[in-house]
């Protein structure tokens, strides 16, 4: 819709702004649907080329959900078909950062003319509080990466020669050297990013929102809390699960071939829709499947505009997908990751440890083989093999994927299954996320918080 006032709303709106890269529009989705059924009126504000691609997640669309289009600068170089991250060739990322920025002016627009009693923003838009509080509306910021990245970033702000008081899981070798300076301690750069990410925390109403569990980042939960002065509230995992009704013709495919695996005998290998592993990496991580003796069904994804020029065969060793034969199915471009691990085949997820992938992985009560590739992803990995629901294959010291790790953790996790404790504690993490579900209470909390700031 445009941004024009809607008739006959309920008592309480609400405008949602999330970051325009997918993990964090499906997370902002299934927090509208939570509000929504309480009574909420909720915008939902993002791209048109993204509201396109979420929208079939919202059969039928309620109501209570609208969408409103926010138009960035275009250009030659970024036209709106990539006012998306998904698929987002790298050199066009801090382009459509400017352009987001730039986009702000457009937004207060919107934020003036809707008028909502609160404004949900992502943790990359410092101008949307700002904007916000000019127009005295409250703002609380909806965070969609894991608490305990957020708590050792901020702990590096305010104590930088302190080590952090909890488990020290964090990196493994590899990643230590990268994000660190040689006596141990936190980059300038990690530094300079982590106090601009603190300013949206800052500007939150009294309370930050997260996409987590107690269960799983408790501890960092309320160290961030004493950090930031704030209530942290979870409100998580909130992931897509699709239904059994929504059918569509690859996913009948992919399923026919599932289905001739024995339980638990797979392995679903996706490294998101947002980086795209050098042929090196894609060689290592093929020969570590091959000398698995694993099934596995592979999501390989191309940037935007190479997915024609690219084929399958080029993106992977010589021989490698006619050596495999039956036990490998390599699917180019897209597959329902949901439905994919909710199925009985599927004994583990080979993955770049998004946290949206890992969420979704503890959802559907999968094991993790990690094999993080930059940002919070090794943080996610460590805190994976930390909680004991996942392994993370380690790179070598000069960060090359190493075929052996993969083959290995795979053999443990998935064929020979002697990976006990993983999947126990996996199943006990998907018990408690079950009886969660039907209590509902992290919902109530977050309502009665809202309903505190609103003063409603």
């Amino acid at each position: 819709m445009d941004a024009q006032k809607a008739v006959d709303t309920p008592t309480t709106t609400v405008l949602m702004l999330p970051w325009i890269g997918y993990g964090h529009l499906s997370a902002y989705l299934e927090l509208a649907k939570a509000l929504s059924r309480r009574n909420f009126h909720v915008y939902f504000c993002s791209t048109p080329v993204n509201l396109d691609s979420i929208k079939p997640n919202l059969i039928p669309p309620p109501s209570s959900i609208q969408f409103v289009d926010l138009h960035l600068p275009s250009s030659p170089e970024l036209p709106p078909h990539l006012h998306t991250t998904n698929g987002l060739p790298s050199h066009l990322k801090p382009i459509l950062h400017q352009a987001f920025s730039a986009a702000a002016q457009h937004f207060e627009v919107i934020l003036q003319t809707l008028s909502p009693h609160l404004l949900i923003y992502d943790s990359l838009q410092p101008w949307a509080p700002r904007i916000a509080s000019s127009l005295n509306i409250p703002a609380i910021n909806f965070n969609t990466t894991a608490v305990s990245i957020i708590a050792h970033a901020l702990h590096s702000v305010h104590y930088p020669d302190s080590k952090f008081p909890f488990s020290d899981f964090v990196l493994h070798d590899y990643w230590k050297a990268k994000y660190t300076t040689a006596d141990g301690a936190t980059s300038e750069k990690t530094r300079r990013g982590a106090e601009a990410f603190l300013y949206c925390l800052n500007a939150s109403c009294d309370v930050v929102l997260v996409n987590s569990f107690r269960e799983l980042e408790g501890e960092y939960m309320d160290y961030l809390s004493v950090l930031l002065k704030k209530k942290v509230v979870s409100v998580g995992p909130l992931v897509y699960e699709p239904s059994e009704g929504e059918e569509d013709e690859e996913y009948w495919r992919i399923k026919k071939w599932l289905d001739e695996k024995e339980a638990l005998s797979t392995v679903l290998v996706s490294f998101g829709s947002e980086y795209f592993p050098p042929k090196e990496e894609m060689e290592e991580i093929a020969h570590g499947l091959e000398e698995s003796e694993a099934n596995f069904i592979w999501v390989v994804r191309f940037p935007k505009g190479e997915e024609s020029s690219r084929g399958i065969e080029e993106a992977l060793p010589k021989g490698f997908v006619e050596r495999a034969g039956e036990r490998a199915m390599v699917v180019k471009k897209w597959a329902p990751q949901g439905k994919i691990l909710k199925h009985g085949s599927i004994g583990g997820f080979v993955s770049h440890c998004g946290w949206n992938s890992v969420l979704e992985s503890i959802r559907f009560g999968v094991p993790v083989i990690g094999v993080p590739m930059h940002l919070d992803q090794p943080y996610n990995a460590g805190l994976l093999e930390e909680a004991g629901i996942g392994v993370e294959a380690k790179r070598d010291a000069d960060g090359k994927i190493q075929r052996d790790q993969v083959a290995s953790l795979i053999k443990q996790v998935v064929v020979e299954k002697s990976r006990e404790d993983i999947w126990k504690k996996v199943r006990e993490m998907r018990e408690v996320l079950r009886r969660r579900d039907d209590d509902d209470m992290m919902i109530d909390e977050m309502v009665a918080v809202i309903s505190v700031v609103l003063k409603i």
